[in-house]
């Protein structure tokens, strides 16, 4: 989905927010008001577990959408962190539930948006049913989901980060893949 998708919504429906670290877009269970578009930064989703544990959801970056199940929900089912300082776009529920309601174009616009959400989630998915933390460590890497730091990456692909270090030591060790800076790695 482009930018001129949501160009056909009316003035104001669309508006920039600067974000830092650390930063809270939403909270679970907050009424929910809009989804968000990142045009810098990075903006992590995130669910804690009754046990405390963090689980990473979704890791949203430059031109990436996130919140988009809020335009059918009352509340937010997680949190929205900034974990990179930058801007996003707010994007209003009512004024998109009105242009569904009232535009074709639109509404083919936000479909396809959804459907490519949709095929992202599975091959997440796909990632996190590899039981070897190895396998599991070198088909995320290979996914490009090494974008922020380890710990953070550990989290998206559900590994403790001991374990997430561990796998890419192994990696390193057999030469599947390449250290290159301080918490950087690329694949052979």
């Amino acid at each position: 989905m482009t930018h001129d998708t949501f160009s056909q919504l009316p003035q104001g429906a669309r508006y920039t927010i600067d974000i830092q670290k650390g930063d809270i877009l939403f909270r679970q269970n907050q009424l929910t008001s809009g989804l968000y578009q990142v045009i810098s930064g990075c903006v992590t989703l995130q669910r804690t577990s009754e046990n405390g544990e963090t689980l990473t959801l979704h890791c949203a970056q430059s031109n990436g959408y996130f919140a988009e199940a809020s335009v059918f929900s009352e509340v937010y089912h997680c949190d929205a962190i900034c974990t990179q300082a930058g801007r996003v776009f707010k994007i209003a529920k009512d004024d998109i539930i009105e242009a569904l309601r009232t535009n074709p174009a639109f509404s083919e616009g936000f479909a396809k948006l959804l459907a490519v959400q949709v095929q992202h989630y599975r091959a997440q998915i796909e990632i996190l049913a590899i039981r070897s933390a190895k396998d599991r460590v070198l088909a995320a890497l290979q996914a490009g989901y090494l974008d922020a730091t380890v710990t953070e990456f550990a989290t998206r692909i559900n590994l403790s980060h001991e374990a997430c270090y561990r796998a890419l030591r192994v990696l390193c060790d057999t030469g599947s893949i390449v250290q290159v800076g301080r918490g950087q790695y690329r694949t052979r």
